[in-house]
């Protein structure tokens, strides 16, 4: 009996029509027999499937992309004789034989045949192709019926089976069955049916008994049965055809539910690639048809006023794609743009169930499809309406609520006229009591906050009286949040009874189980009311986000999956929206704490914090353009669309104080030796007190085991001398030429051209001579005869004043937030480095995104990798003589993302891997290599996975771990496979998963708390520093291991590790700039060290430059300290930041006391010179006591701090003054309060 195997992948839920299918066909060819299956059924029955192929003569699988399963189907299916794949990955559609044709076993697209006729279908228009092609679908069999060629007939029928398959329904899949088993398998059925078509592109109603051909004959006939207000909110909602045809119940639930919440659906069915043409042709906008002359309406077009998409995928191309990834998104940005209506993508999971969701978060391909490529185009608000149940789709009402709630919101925004909307503008203080209030990174808080008021006040919003001042502001916002009564002026009070009513007896008895009571918890509670201060301006309101723990704990809330936000956190929020009425909320600044609540990973869910409290409010979220990272979980968890700015202009440090003076004996020292001799003493002396010996060794003396002095250089020749200081100028030329971010950045200030000019010095470096930068940044004519003497000159002159144009688009920061509460669409951005990732970045003011993960790491991230990764082994091999058996890999979500993936490239040449592609260019496994190819042995890895990467990669963490395993049962000696030689050692002791390899914090949590407990100097040792990172590290991730804690292997790894690498990604975000490097990097140094008893050396690559040398982590400590932290230039610089500087220079004080802690880095003359500079120059100190006294008091605490733990023995009276200066300050603080 012949018989025919079909397995439905990404479309598992029609696994049931195509069983009816079967049981039809069967009805009128009992002589076939037919097999239905799920991409399931490949993992939970193999067995059963593979024997069922065996005896196979038609092979029929759809929507297959998992590349482990397409590899185990083509080894079992290529002896059949009939193979049809549709909409698969091309690896397994290649495999396609129907008679004589086939399709190319190495697929780059379409059938060759089909192409030329492609055009005739497609309008011209490249995004139209595959839209056309499902056109040609209808019509190439009848154009090809009469060529009497068996292989044109074979081609015909591939149509006729293919146009029944995408008609779809039981009676076409049916009639499929029948054309393979009488023209194929040479069985009688009598007449086939044609299919039953409808439309590619059509519009339903659940009350309508067909289909509708044009949304203006959809809007007639609702208007006319409906019967709805004239000015109810049209949506356009994008449905799967499939899912429509299927009738899949989800697809009416969804229909009412728009209605039932107010809107009006135009609810557009489509194959999935013609989203754009829907978008596009379809729906305008008032928007659009304000601006006749840049598009045409098409005649059947109606007005929307949002559009939604459940199709996920890009907008442009859709699951199959149809052009290169860059085009695809212009050609999207350009629709979207035109039609400026706020763009969601929600949608029930089509390849992950509602239970993995729920539990573990959205993760794999899925998390692609919803979220990363149509971030690409633009989308916001992501909301999962549902998933898989079996092989069933549900939807979660309360998610579908979420969803028409923002929708709704979104269009009231804009509906609302510009006097009469209340935006809240909230600001962070965190952590309390460092002087962090009304402070963001890389911006300046209060002359933003002032300039966008203003705007505001501009543009016609009801502002009210503005202050002079934005620090004056901040001192008003700060003053209403810290008030202790409820008396207070911009204090309110919520009653606990209210904020239970706001949350509902569920949500409230969640906080009051874990806080013990609703108003007694002791943040910002009086007389058992909760209290929410801040100042209110006209119908702005401006607001300190809430801390998130309590005193002495203010992480708490942060790291703990299962806590709750403390009664006054929810109650803020909730104020907000029930007694503010706010119709927005911009969240100012990089970054609030939102977002990072307790809840799902990725995917919110109606449990999920961020998204409780951020309820349906539309959020505007200003970031900074250079954090793809971060601003993920923005997007995701906490609804942000984002509003990206600039970085601060760039310095050269130059050489400042004891440097200069050196540099200047040095060149006077080299006039004449003889005659200068005297100097060499100076010299040695200088090269002392700034610790310069240790980068520039004076290797004469060190290697006969002197100690180098003014006393011991007398012992050596003028000539080994004279060398010697060739080095130490070259050394002083790196710390003059060394880049610095200066300053911070004001919303919408354009640079002036002080600050152009070192933006492009900057960025063109030696390419382009000083005289000319300076002439571009100050707008000046350039020279005539060198606009024509030189091709290249030429054109990089124009890259500059191309550059220069973008950055003076600054403005568009302020343009752009307020299109963003004019409910627009904000045109989205790759995030990313000026100075490594080029003008792309810029103008800012767009809505930043990161990168598809299913292409990392990109070639020129693989091959910085590779480079990296042996210069690391060769290093180890000069300093050990052998090779390391594990190397430790920081693996973080923002230098993944800047650098493509160059962190995964390392780890890949350690292993002994390459990237393999499938037909689209998406990476689906890391392929080990032949150890004759790799060059050196198998190195293992521990990589360390920070929570953003943890949440945002999980396909690149089950690829890792895939390759972990397969590297640890390689038939390869010990010697040459260190992965294996470890797991075999661990697999002995009975230890489970013995080549879990991916670490990271639990499940759901962020940070490892090092930097919690130095903030709170609430530590006695450094290994106690590395303990609390082992112990938050422990947990184990990869295809097996979702979070299990993996004690043993964590163990051996650390014991086993002989180097630490980690990349530093940008001039702005430096070692020594914020409090994570020493908190993850410096403190799994420390946990290696408590494990082996000795140090393990960290090494550093800056991948925002060209240089590929991993440097040791105390010569870039020393770097950064001497060209930032300790140069006047910087810190001049920052202090002229107001509040923002001086809180901005508090925190890398503290990054000193951790580095100090966690690697022993303990060097006097950085405190001597912090200390000078800051603390004991009188103009400095004053400057930044006014500014900001907590955040002073806590650069001189730490100074003190550094002293009380040893590291630091300055002078008695150096000491005294700082002593006397805390305390004055402090008394001052008192005093204030």
């Amino acid at each position: 009996m012949p018989r025919l195997v079909l397995i439905a992948g990404f479309e598992s839920f029609n696994a049931d029509l195509y069983r009816q299918a079967a049981h039809l066909a069967q009805s009128r060819c009992p002589a076939l027999e037919i097999f239905v299956f799920s991409d399931r059924d490949l993992t939970s029955q193999p067995e059963q499937v593979a024997a069922a192929l065996a005896g196979a003569e038609v092979f029929f699988a759809s929507l297959i992309f998992d590349y482990d399963q397409v590899l185990w189907l083509r080894e079992r299916v290529q002896a059949i004789p009939v193979r049809l794949v549709f909409e698969s990955a091309l690896e397994l559609m290649g495999l396609t034989q129907l008679g004589e044709f086939k399709l190319s076993q190495q697929p780059k697209g379409m059938p060759k045949p089909i192409k030329f006729i492609l055009d005739k279908f497609s309008q011209g228009r490249e995004e139209d192709r595959l839209a056309g092609y499902l056109s040609f679908l209808k019509v190439g069999p009848k154009l090809l019926k009469y060529i009497p060629a068996r292989k044109v007939q074979d081609l015909r029928y591939w149509l006729i089976l293919y146009g029944y398959w995408n008609a779809g329904g039981t009676d076409n899949v049916a009639a499929l069955f029948w054309t393979l088993a009488q023209q194929y398998l040479g069985l009688s059925v009598g007449e086939i049916p044609p299919p039953l078509e409808t439309p590619n592109l059509g519009l339903l109603h659940p009350d309508y008994g067909g289909y509708f051909t044009s949304p203006r004959e959809y809007l007639q006939w609702y208007q006319q049965h409906q019967q709805k207000p004239a000015d109810q909110p049209v949506v356009g909602l994008l449905l799967y055809r499939k899912h429509v045809i299927t009738k899949q119940p989800y697809i009416p639930q969804l229909i009412r539910a728009f209605e039932q919440a107010g809107l009006l659906p135009l609810p557009i069915f489509i194959n999935g690639v013609e989203a754009h043409v829907a978008v596009r042709d379809w729906m305008t906008t008032l928007a659009e048809q304000a601006n006749p002359g840049a598009v045409t309406v098409k005649a059947a077009a109606v007005t929307v006023d949002a559009i939604v998409s459940t199709i996920g995928f890009p907008l442009v191309g859709g699951p199959a794609g149809s052009m290169a990834a860059g085009r695809q998104v212009e050609v999207a940005k350009q629709i979207l743009t035109a039609k400026n209506v706020p763009y969601l993508v929600a949608a029930p999971l089509l390849i992950q169930d509602l239970h993995s969701w729920t539990r573990q978060g959205i993760g794999g391909l899925q998390s692609v499809v919803l979220y990363a490529l149509p971030e690409l185009d633009g989308a916001i608000d992501p909301v999962p309406l549902g998933g898989l149940v079996g092989e069933k789709i549900y939807l979660i009402p309360e998610r579908v609520q979420r969803l028409t709630g923002r929708l709704q919101q979104w269009i009231n925004l804009r509906r609302t006229p510009v006097a009469q909307r209340r935006i809240a503008i909230i600001l962070y203080g965190f952590p309390p009591g460092y002087g962090a209030t009304g402070t963001a990174a890389l911006l300046n808080v209060p002359r933003s906050l002032l300039k966008f008021l203003q705007a505001l006040k501009a543009a016609g919003y009801t502002v009210g009286d503005l202050p002079e001042d934005g620090e004056e502001l901040i001192c008003q916002v700060k003053a209403a949040d810290e008030a202790l009564r409820g008396d207070g002026d911009g204090v309110h009070t919520i009653e606990t009874a209210t904020l239970e009513h706001w949350l509902g007896y569920l949500r409230s008895h969640w906080i009051e189980k874990q806080w013990g009571s609703l108003s007694e918890t002791g943040i910002k509670t009086y007389d058992r009311k909760l209290l929410v201060g801040g100042v209110q301006l006209g119908n702005l309101w401006i607001g300190v986000q809430p801390p998130l723990g309590i005193p002495g704990d203010p992480l708490r809330l942060m790291f703990e999956r299962d806590l709750t936000p403390h009664p006054q956190y929810a109650a803020f929020y909730q104020w907000l929206q029930q007694e503010f009425k706010a119709d927005a909320v911009v969240h100012f600044g990089m970054h609030g704490t939102l977002e990072w609540l307790p809840g799902s990973p990725l995917g919110n869910t109606g449990y999920s914090w961020p998204d409780i409290l951020q309820g349906n409010l539309p959020n505007l979220y200003i970031y900074a353009a250079n954090n793809p990272s971060e601003s993920i979980l923005a997007k995701r968890r906490g609804y942000g669309v984002i509003i990206s700015h600039n970085v601060p202009p760039y310095g050269r440090a130059g050489l400042y104080k004891e440097l200069a003076i050196l540099q200047d004996l040095i060149r006077e020292y080299r006039e004449n030796p003889d005659q200068n001799a005297v100097l060499k003493e100076a010299i040695a002396k200088k090269i002392l007190d700034t610790g310069l010996e240790r980068d520039c060794p004076f290797e004469p003396a060190r290697s006969l085991g002197i100690e180098f002095s003014p006393e011991t250089i007398r012992l050596f020749s003028a000539n080994v001398f004279n060398s010697y200081l060739v080095k130490l100028y070259q050394y002083l030329q790196v710390v003059a030429d060394r880049l610095f971010s200066s300053g911070l950045h004001t919303l919408g200030e354009p640079p002036d051209p002080e600050a152009l000019n070192s933006y492009l010095q900057a960025y063109f470096g030696d390419r382009l001579p000083p005289d000319l930068i300076s002439t571009i940044a100050h707008a000046k004519p350039l020279p005539a005869q060198i606009q024509t003497a030189d091709p290249d000159l030429e054109a990089t002159l124009k890259e500059a004043v191309a550059l220069r144009d973008l950055l003076n688009q600054t403005s568009d920061e302020l343009t752009n937030l307020l299109r963003g509460l004019n409910g627009e669409y904000i045109p989205p951005a790759p995030g990313g480095d000026l100075l490594r990732d080029g003008v792309g970045v810029l103008p800012t003011g767009r809505n930043i995104h990161a990168l598809d993960p299913y292409r990392m790491p990109s070639p020129a991230a693989r091959e910085r990798g590779r480079t990296i990764a042996r210069k690391l082994i060769s290093q180890h091999l000069e300093e050990q003589g052998s090779y390391p058996e594990t190397i430790a890999v920081m693996l973080w979500g923002l230098d993944t993302i800047k650098t493509r993936g160059e962190s995964i490239g390392i780890l890949l040449e350690l292993v002994g891997a390459e990237p393999v592609q499938e037909g689209t260019g998406r990476i689906v496994r890391y392929e080990l290599q032949p150890l004759e190819q790799v060059g050196h042995p198998r190195i293992d890895v521990l990589a360390n996975l920070s929570g953003i990467f943890r949440d945002s990669f999980i396909n690149v963490i089950e690829l890792l771990d895939d390759l972990f395993n397969r590297a640890a049962i390689a038939e390869e000696p010990l010697e040459q496979n260190f992965i294996r030689k470890h797991a075999q050692a661990l697999q002995a002791k009975g230890v489970e998963n013995p080549t879990a390899r991916l670490f990271s914090n639990p499940a759901g949590d962020f940070g490892s708390l090092v930097n919690d407990r130095v903030g709170a100097a609430s530590w006695e040792s450094g290994e106690e520093l590395g303990q609390q990172w082992r112990d938050r590290n422990v947990f184990s991730f990869g295809r097996q291991d979702r979070g299990q804690a993996r004690p043993e292997v964590l163990q051996q790894l650390l014991q086993t590790t002989g180097q630490i690498v980690q990349q530093i990604d940008s001039v702005e975000y430096g070692l020594t700039d914020i409090q994570e490097y020493y908190a993850n990097t410096g403190a799994l140094a420390r946990a290696a060290q408590n494990q082996q008893g000795k140090k393990v050396t960290t090494r550093l690559v800056e991948s925002f430059s060209a240089d590929t040398t991993p440097r040791k982590l105390e010569e870039i400590l020393r770097l950064e300290y001497r060209t930032k932290f300790l140069n006047p230039k910087w810190a001049e610089a920052m202090a002229a930041q107001g509040s923002g500087g001086a809180y901005e220079i508090s925190q890398r004080m503290t990054a000193l006391i951790g580095w100090g802690g966690t690697t022993d880095f303990q060097e006097a003359w950085v405190y001597d010179q912090a200390a000078d500079t800051y603390a004991l120059d009188p103009d400095m100190a004053q400057r930044l006591r006014e500014a900001n006294p907590e955040a002073f008091r806590n650069l001189v605490g730490r100074m003190l701090e550094a002293h009380g733990r040893g590291f630091w023995q300055p002078e008695p009276d150096k000491l005294n003054q700082l002593r006397a200066l805390y305390d004055l300050t402090d008394a001052t603080l008192e005093g204030i309060r």
